[in-house]
């Protein structure tokens, strides 16, 4: 016997009240009466959840924009021929043949992303911009590990279905409570009966949910709230509820019209909610199975379903302005420097010819070092996760 027969028996006069989960409904009060409800409730719509990332071989490129990466590529070359305008004419590890600068650059702008550059920088404006740019390396591989790391490691969950409507337009199997209330909602709302499945217990809608819609399954079920709770109490890494489509007023008792006991019942019923016995009660009938499961109403999002977002750059574009700003500053120095000492020429091939050529009047050049200098060690250490070589000599 359902629900609606025995809310109907109380009508007829062969039960004098119904004590159980009966759903307080507008078309029920016409011929009964209904006590305070004792929990809230309503119909919840339940839908799997499932990991929408593809751990592929190609998943270390989905952290990063298109744009960001690009612009990231770029920079290393353009940094890279910044500090080789700025170190050329005084630094002999950016001289020489032709091919040899150029290869020079391509590797001093991949050597710097891991900032194991070989060539030394010398110039006051190259150090500057090596670090300036140094600093954005780091940020960028800290957020591009940080974030890779989140994709390998945890799980995006996110809901099959998102709504009612959804399911509607694509003709989705649901299942519903053996209950005549939500039937009769899920049949005004546009479902047919073929789309309609009755599950018996939580067991019986988890198995049906696991299977696909062609074998035999369901998209989604339908429930109320309460039962939700217990539900979701067990299978919360499995299920999620996205939307409360139909309103109730909650669970109460269920008394002929004009029984004196509506009131008294109603009045123990507010008794108990304003005490702690109410808490006892619920955490007693919505026991959790697995602990580490939130409660859909208190915490109703347990498996975020917001979309992963990739590092752009609006996440950097301060770094990159600032970098930016610097290798313009420092570029339009040194060319001022340059036109000052070459005031005559105003042939484009002659000032080309002349930046080729190394600046004997450099004040680099004029730095003294100790003769022992000759003999080069190299130093290495660890900082981090990262490796520096650092070139120094022995003191005389």
């Amino acid at each position: 016997m359902d629900y609606e027969t025995f809310v109907y028996q109380v009508y007829l006069g062969k039960y004098d009240a119904v004590v159980a989960d009966a759903t307080i409904s507008a078309n029920r009060s016409k011929y009964v009466e209904f006590s305070l409800p004792y929990t809230p409730s309503g119909v919840g719509l339940v839908v799997p959840v499932k990991d929408n990332v593809k751990r592929s071989s190609t998943i270390f490129l989905m952290p990063l924009t298109w744009g960001l990466c690009l612009l990231s590529l770029l920079s290393f070359f353009i940094i890279a021929i910044v500090v080789w305008v700025l170190e050329h004419r005084v630094n002999p590890d950016f001289d020489g043949p032709g091919k040899y600068q150029i290869s020079t650059i391509l590797w001093f702008s991949f050597s710097i992303m891991v900032f194991a550059p070989r060539e030394r920088v010398l110039s006051f404006w190259a150090r500057l911009v090596v670090i300036v740019w140094y600093f954005l390396v780091l940020v960028l591989t800290q957020s591009y590990t940080a974030s890779l790391a989140s994709l390998l490691t945890s799980q995006q969950l996110h809901p099959t279905v998102t709504n009612i409507n959804t399911l509607l337009e694509k003709g989705q199997r649901v299942g519903h409570q053996s209950s005549s209330f939500i039937l009769k909602r899920l049949r005004e709302s546009g479902f047919s009966d073929a789309n309609l499945v009755t599950y018996g217990s939580l067991e019986h809608c988890d198995e049906l949910l696991s299977k696909e819609p062609a074998r035999g399954g369901i998209s989604a079920v339908f429930m109320e709230v309460p039962y939700v709770r217990v539900f979701l109490g067990q299978y919360c890494n499995k299920y999620k509820m996205v939307q409360t489509p139909f309103k109730v007023d909650g669970l109460g008792f269920v008394f002929p019209i004009g029984s004196p006991l509506v009131a008294d019942v109603s009045r123990v019923i507010l008794k108990v909610e304003e005490s702690n016995k109410a808490n006892q009660l619920e955490s007693a009938w919505f026991k959790k199975i697995d602990e580490s499961c939130p409660d859909p109403l208190t915490s109703p999002d347990p498996n975020p379903s917001e979309s992963f977002r990739k590092l752009g750059i609006d996440s950097f574009w301060v770094l990159f302005v600032t970098a930016a700003i610097v290798c313009v500053t420092a570029l339009r120095k040194c060319m001022f420097h340059f036109l000052k000492e070459n005031p005559d020429e105003r042939n484009l091939q002659g000032l080309w010819e002349r930046f080729l050529q190394p600046d004997r009047n450099s004040y680099i050049n004029q730095v003294k070092t100790c003769q022992c200098s000759m003999k080069k060690q190299t130093m290495a250490f660890k900082v981090s996760t990262f490796s520096f070589n650092f070139p120094f000599f022995n003191s005389c």
